[in-house]
């Protein structure tokens, strides 16, 4: 996953990043755990048209060795009006929050 800094994110586009977090506990559990996916929550400050790359949302990251998967990844967006929709092409709202969890990684070895 890219992990574009929020200073850099907000200078190129006309979004606000609220949170910008680890996902804890999304990394499968291994004798190397694998590691946790972030949460971003992006409110858009102007209308703008949206298009997002992504993997592992139907598919668990599968663990090696015995390890386990490590969680999926999601997507949602808040319009103002409180509905929620999740989709990869969309037109956005100034004032509509997408948040994005990305997945975790597989875990590695059997844990002892």
């Amino acid at each position: 996953t890219r992990i574009t800094d929020a200073e850099v994110m907000e200078l190129r586009y006309p979004v606000h990043l609220n949170r910008f977090e680890i996902r804890e506990n999304s990394g499968g559990n291994g004798r190397f755990k694998g590691g946790d996916g972030i949460i971003r929550e992006i409110e858009f400050l102007e209308n703008v048209e949206v298009s997002l790359i992504r993997q592992h949302q139907e598919q668990q990251p599968y663990g090696l060795e015995g390890g386990e998967n490590g969680k999926t990844g999601k997507h949602l967006l808040r319009k103002l009006d409180g509905t929620t929709f999740s989709s990869t092409e969309f037109s956005a709202e100034k004032g509509d929050i997408l948040t994005i969890w990305t997945p975790g990684g597989g875990g590695f070895g059997k844990e002892e």
